[in-house]
């Protein structure tokens, strides 16, 4: 069992996160929280006494195996720096810090420490990306010719904050990892049209290039409700695309031949559509958004097992992605 000391115990940490990792052979050794009540009752589910108002003592807590953490960019830089320094292997949310230079920083004391720091990109692991995923990496498919995806949000969170860097970090950073993911290439060329109606909403298209020659086009933007799936990809390729919406649903479409004049039409899987929906009337705990498969490679990688997950190099890159996106807008 891996004890982990865990920084962070909102809403998203304790709904999300914290679930996932007993069944995933990691112990919540310690807890930390400024918010003295929700740590409260976070260590009375788990049954936790090592409690700290502050990471460092977290982090010097005896017994350790390694640290969690899903609080804001500032703290998840600071904190991951503070446990490399200890020798302890890190998980945290989604982003890495404030700004790509901070990621930087992160990834060198990573390297210098010999330590995995896991981010947690978990669309990466939503069940309709991976299924789509792994379709590309079949070779059936053929290369990817371009690829389009919508990602919207409402501006609940953000619309106080006028110059949307919650939004950026929290919402467009994810995108920022995804879609190159797909494409296997990172951002060549990118071009930004945005339009803001009032303070607090958003709306933005990127267009891109690859040096693959990948074209593509993003929407991303705070003008939508959420309660309406706001989420899509479609995935354009040689007489065959994938579409995944809302993140559960996915389809291959391929190249049949017209059936309304053949009387012996039928359907034939190597070339009709194929569609996966799933099943929520069934009573297994399914995990579509991805984190419960994000936090099994956590608790596989810091028990030295080997996974691809996504790690600080990719938060890096996600975050130079970001600020060259973020110039776009502002010029």
């Amino acid at each position: 069992m891996i004890n982990i000391g865990w920084i962070g115990c909102g809403r998203h940490a304790r709904q999300m996160l914290l679930p996932q990792l007993g069944r995933n052979g990691i112990r919540i050794a310690a807890l930390c929280d400024r918010d003295g009540d929700a740590m409260a009752q976070t260590a009375a589910e788990y049954g936790v006494t090592a409690l700290h108002s502050d990471f460092q003592g977290l982090v010097a807590t005896p017994g350790l195996d390694a640290i969690g953490m899903a609080v804001g960019p500032e703290l998840h830089h600071a904190a991951t720096l503070a446990a490399l320094a200890k020798g302890l292997p890190v998980f945290m949310e989604k982003p890495p810090a404030a700004n790509a230079a901070g990621a930087r920083d992160i990834a060198r004391a990573a390297q210098s420490a010999g330590k995995p720091v896991i981010v947690g990109f978990m669309k990466r692991y939503s069940t309709g990306n991976r299924i789509a995923k792994n379709v590309l990496d079949k070779g059936g498919f053929g290369g990817v010719l371009g690829i389009t995806g919508a990602y919207m949000t409402a501006p609940t969170y953000f619309v106080g904050e006028p110059d949307y860097t919650g939004f950026f970090l929290h919402h467009c950073v994810h995108y920022m990892d995804l879609i190159p993911w797909f494409t296997g290439e990172d951002f060549g060329d990118m071009q930004m049209r945005s339009i803001s109606p009032q303070p607090g909403k958003l709306l933005l298209h990127l267009n891109f290039t690859t040096a693959g020659g990948v074209i593509g086009n993003v929407v991303m933007g705070t003008v939508q409700s959420r309660g309406t799936p706001m989420e899509e990809i479609r995935i354009m390729g040689d007489h065959a695309r994938l579409h995944v919406d809302n993140i559960i649903n996915v389809t291959l479409y391929r190249d049949p031949p017209f059936k309304a004049d053949d009387p012996g039409a039928t359907l034939d899987p190597t070339c009709d559509t194929l569609s996966w929906t799933p099943n929520f009337t069934a009573a297994a705990n399914e995990d579509h958004k991805g984190y419960g498969a994000l936090l099994a490679d956590v608790g596989a990688v810091f028990r030295g097992e080997s996974r691809d997950f996504p790690d600080i190099a990719d938060g890096v890159r996600a975050m130079e992605r970001l600020e060259r996106m973020i110039a776009g807008i502002n010029t």
